[in-house]
């Protein structure tokens, strides 16, 4: 299944409203009501997704001024195709002058064979804000999970903030690769906002970016506890 959902939001001189909102299953957005300075839109995946074979693409653009908060409302799960295709699940953000997109979708479930690659490319404008979160869960409870390959590239004005690949999964014993035992690992990245100093405590670390920007990371044995560090952040 190949699906693309697009959605775009500007500002009109007092709030920020919706020129641009297609949903394409199994892809779907969902609007707020409410007439608040920022819109508000819930991303839910209608149907069993990603399945291998996949290719699932969200564009998001925030035009100058405007404020836009997307999340998720339940975690995702990538499941393995009939004969162990690989997925492909992409988000391609921009964000133009003075605008702010804060996307916080709920944790992606690595689950058994699954073959999963999860990009996130965005263009961030100098005086722009940006908030995303990342949570990856490797397999359901009692259950080793499939692989994955997480990459992320932002850029704020025409400067590399972050790129980063990471391959995570099953090692051949069927140990958990890379996460020290561990099965969620969580990251928390902020752009334009203010800034803050290094910091580190049992099993997550906050990282100043070079280019502007903050990067939090944390592994722990379950989502709730991964997520506590970016409380503070």
């Amino acid at each position: 299944m190949k699906a693309h959902a697009r959605l775009t939001a500007c500002f009109d001189g007092s709030r920020t409203v919706l020129r641009e909102l297609r949903s394409m299953a199994p892809l779907t957005l969902f609007p707020r009501r409410g007439r608040g300075p920022a819109a508000v839109v819930h991303l839910v995946n209608s149907a069993t997704s990603p399945l291998g074979g996949d290719e699932l693409l969200l564009t998001v653009r925030v035009g100058p001024g405007a404020s836009l908060r997307l999340s998720g409302v339940a975690a995702t799960l990538a499941l393995p195709g009939l004969h162990g295709e690989p997925s492909l699940s992409t988000v391609d953000v921009v964000v133009e002058p003075g605008g702010s997109l804060e996307y916080l979708p709920e944790p992606t479930v690595i689950t058994a064979r699954a073959r999963h690659t999860a990009v996130f490319r965005a263009e961030v404008a100098s005086d722009a804000y940006l908030h995303t979160r990342e949570v990856l869960v490797l397999g359901r409870a009692g259950e080793s999970p499939g692989s994955l390959t997480t990459s992320s590239s932002v850029v704020r004005g025409s400067v590399p903030v972050l790129r980063q690949t990471l391959p995570i999964g099953s090692a051949l014993d069927g140990s958990l690769a890379v996460l020290a035992g561990r099965r969620v690992l969580a990251t928390d990245l902020v752009v334009g906002g203010a800034d803050l100093p290094a910091a580190s405590g049992e099993w997550w670390s906050r990282t100043p970016l070079a280019a502007g920007g903050t990067l939090t990371t944390s592994l722990a044995s379950d989502a709730v506890t991964a997520l506590r560090p970016f409380a503070s952040s």
